[in-house]
């Protein structure tokens, strides 16, 4: 045991000399790079409670888009309004408390250009149409498909197509 104790110590001496005698290396900068493993799975757990969330307060059920779309029920824009409250009062708080991206840059969230708001208002009926037609937003996609509710894969497969398709055709959109 003491010899030990004894060899930690002159060990523990030896590092705190090199140390002490090597040339400082310069402080490696963060570049915010891909995330670990370990990350990445702490981000499917978010993903996978997210997906529980929205199927049990039914904000997957395509029923459920239908009465808000009609105006016979409250249940949805309940679920919207409170995401917005919780959204505005987490960015109240980012933006007082300074915080900061893993990565040590601060969190900002530039102001919007307007325009006229054709883009806006163009891209929301777009949006809307697909919504009130597949009765999916892009948030439950994932967990509709994790319930067994496979014919969600065409709307995933629908929702690519239009980010490629915008994606294709950008550059020559008017903004």
């Amino acid at each position: 045991m003491q010899k030990t104790q004894a060899g930690r110590q002159a060990h523990a001496r030896q590092e705190r000399n090199a140390a002490s005698t090597a040339p400082s290396a310069p402080p490696q900068a963060t570049t915010g790079g891909a995330p670990g493993a370990g990350a990445l799975f702490l981000f499917l757990l978010a993903g996978i409670y997210f997906g529980v969330v929205m199927t049990k307060s039914e904000a997957v059920s395509w029923f459920r888009i239908q009465e808000m779309f009609r105006f016979q029920s409250f249940h949805m824009y309940g679920i919207i309004m409170m995401a917005v409250l919780v959204a505005g009062v987490s960015l109240q708080v980012i933006k007082r408390l300074g915080v900061k991206s893993l990565s040590g840059e601060p969190i900002t969230v530039p102001p919007k250009a307007w325009g006229r708001g054709h883009r806006y208002l163009i891209g929301g009926t777009m949006f809307g149409l697909g919504w009130g037609l597949t009765g999916a937003c892009p948030g439950p996609i994932f967990a509709l498909m994790g319930s067994g509710i496979g014919v969600a894969l065409v709307v995933l497969l629908s929702a690519l197509a239009g980010s490629w398709t915008y994606a294709h055709l950008r550059p020559k959109l008017p903004h």
